[in-house]
This record gives structure tokens, C-alpha cells and sequence, in this order.
């Protein structure tokens, strides 16, 4: 298929997700407010957080609604976009079992920690069968910043799970302010299609990657600051798993440490609270992760908002000039 054939269905797929997402969300979130499946907030979040305890979650079911049918109505169904929208649906049908759960019990937390840690086992092992053993990808994964490779061999599904845990883990954290986890989302799958369009020829990945892009802009309308609706775990968790599966697809892992930078940020400043506190009894930051921070600086939602999503973006256009150098040959 040649890149002018493939790019309507690419662009219809993508449209289509973002026109879904705009014709739903109304009703859908008057239905939540009619059931009052609202958000809870954590305790230690004050201020602002507080006046949006009650505000509908669960917006990931609608992300999803406008990635399934798009998808299945236009793809060629080929192995790797299928692990990519597999994993996807997979981790938001986790969040949303955590989503359910905190609403049933009426509180910031949801399912055991020892129940999504084996569900995420299952996951990964999946993704790792569809991609070496469907999807002919094999066990050595390049490290694109330089010319050369891990072979990572039998522990390969070691690794998988570390980038499908770590990865709906950044985008689960950053989904703690109005737009921030969506807005960052969309911009690093911006990145994974032009990845795999331009440089890849992949647009069976392309058209799933515009998909999840065209679902989260279509969402942001009703997320951006105030919020309407959060999109929950069913959305972090499932944007997450479509994010780590695309960079498995299209062995981008190492890479993905970049085009993800946000999250990794997002992750690695609750790492060295947290290690920091056990270790020597104080704090880094004011609160972790790192967008609370700012917030306890008295930066407002909208100032951090758009200062990490330029993060977001070079961190993208970084990554993606980054591929197509090692594509091309260092």
C-alpha cells in the first residue's frame, strides 16, 4: 500500500474518532451526573481538587467507543495494529474495574494492588505473543539513539511488562490535572504516527495511532480546564497500554523514554519522593507527582498545563527526528 492510498482511511479513522467523541460526550455525561458516578478526591488534595469531587469519571468508555468502531470499520485487522488495539481495550477494561470499584465503595481507591499487578502480567505476556510470535517481531529491541541493540532474549517478556507497567503507570499519574493527561497522550501518539507513516510504512499502526489521537483531542473538549468529565483508569490505563503496545509494534521501546518524556517525569518525581522520604526522612518536592508541585507554587492549572505540554512537544518532535536518523543509518 502506498503512502497516498493509505492516507485517506488514516485520516477518516482519525476524524471519525474526534467527530465520536464531540457527539457523545454530552449525553454520556449527563448520564453519569443522573447516576452520580462522580469523581473521589484524595484527602491530602485541597483547594481547587476539592470543589471537583462529584465530577463524572469513567470518560474513558467513551474514548474507547471512539476508537473501536473507527477501527474495526476501517482497518486491514493486520497482527500488529490488532496487539496495539488488544492491549489497548485490555487495560482500559482494568481501569475500568478500578474505575467501578472506587465508585461502588465511594472512595480514591480501587482495586488491590496485587490484582492489577497480575492482570497487567497477563496483558504483557499477551502483547508478547502477538508481536514475536504473530506479528514476527523478534526479541532484540535497537536503542535508537545510537547504532546499535539489546537482545534481550528469554526475558523479553521481562521487558514487555516493564514498558506496558510503566507506561499506563506516567500516563495514569498525569491524569491529575484538567486536560493534562490527554493533551500529553495525543501529542506522543502524534509522534507514533508520523513514526510509522512516514518513516515505518506500518499504517495498519498508523490508523489505530490516529484513532487513539483523534479520541483524546475529541475528549479534550470536554476535559480541558474546568473539566466536564475525567476520563479515569478506563482512559489512562487504556491510552497508556495503546501507547506501550505502539512502541513495542514499532520497536521504539528504549525510544519511548524520550517521545514519553512527560511521563517519565510524571513517574520518576514520585520515585525519588518516595525514596527520598524512606531514605533520609525528606522531601523533594512539595507533593509527587511533580504537577502538584507546581501547584503548591501557586502555578495555576492552566500555566502548568501548557508548560508540560511543550515539554510534551519537544520531547515528540525530538524523538521523532531521533527514528528516522537511525532509520536512515547513523
Amino acid at each position: 500500500m502506498t503512502n497516498g492510498s493509505a492516507s485517506g482511511p488514516i485520516l477518516i479513522a482519525g476524524s471519525a474518532s474526534l467527530a465520536m467523541c464531540l457527539f457523545l460526550s454530552p449525553r454520556f455525561i449527563k448520564t453519569l451526573r443522573r447516576r452520580e458516578f462522580g469523581q473521589h478526591i484524595r484527602e491530602e488534595l485541597g483547594g481547587s481538587h476539592k470543589a471537583k469531587a462529584g465530577t463524572p469519571t469513567m470518560g474513558g468508555i467513551i474514548i474507547f467507543a471512539a476508537i473501536i468502531v473507527p477501527y474495526l470499520a476501517l482497518s486491514r485487522r493486520d497482527w500488529p495494529s490488532l496487539g496495539v488495539f488488544f492491549v489497548a481495550l485490555a487495560c482500559a477494561l482494568l481501569g475500568f474495574a478500578d474505575d467501578y470499584t472506587k465508585i461502588v465503595r465511594k472512595r480514591s481507591l480501587g482495586l488491590r494492588a496485587r490484582s492489577k499487578l497480575i492482570v497487567t502480567v497477563l496483558i504483557s505476556i499477551g502483547l508478547w505473543l502477538i508481536a514475536t510470535r504473530l506479528a514476527n517481531i523478534g526479541s532484540s529491541v535497537p536503542l535508537r539513539f545510537v547504532n546499535a541493540s539489546v537482545n534481550f532474549g528469554p526475558f523479553f517478556p521481562v521487558f514487555i511488562y516493564l514498558v506496558v507497567a510503566g507506561t499506563t503507570t506516567g500516563v495514569n499519574l498525569a491524569d491529575g490535572l484538567d486536560g493534562l493527561a490527554a493533551g500529553c497522550t495525543a501529542i506522543t501518539l502524534l509522534a507514533y504516527i508520523g513514526i510509522t507513516y512516514a518513516a515505518s510504512g506500518e499504517h495498519g499502526l498508523t490508523l489505530i495511532a490516529a484513532c487513539l489521537v483523534g479520541s483524546c483531542v475529541g475528549f479534550l473538549w470536554f476535559n480541558s480546564f474546568p473539566a466536564s468529565i475525567f476520563m479515569g483508569d478506563t482512559g489512562s490505563l487504556g491510552l497508556g497500554g495503546g501507547i506501550a503496545a505502539l512502541a513495542v509494534m514499532s520497536r521504539t521501546e528504549f525510544l519511548l523514554i524520550l517521545l514519553g518524556g512527560i511521563f517519565v517525569i510524571e513517574v520518576m518525581s514520585v520515585v525519588i519522593q518516595v525514596f527520598s522520604f524512606q531514605t533520609f526522612r525528606k522531601r523533594v518536592f512539595l507533593m509527587a507527582p511533580i504537577h502538584h508541585h507546581f501547584e503548591l507554587k501557586a502555578w495555576s492549572e492552566t500555566k502548568i498545563l501548557l508548560r508540560f505540554w511543550i515539554v510534551a512537544v519537544a520531547c515528540g518532535a525530538i524523538g521523532f527526528v531521533i527514528y528516522q536518523q537511525s532509520v536512515r543509518g547513523w
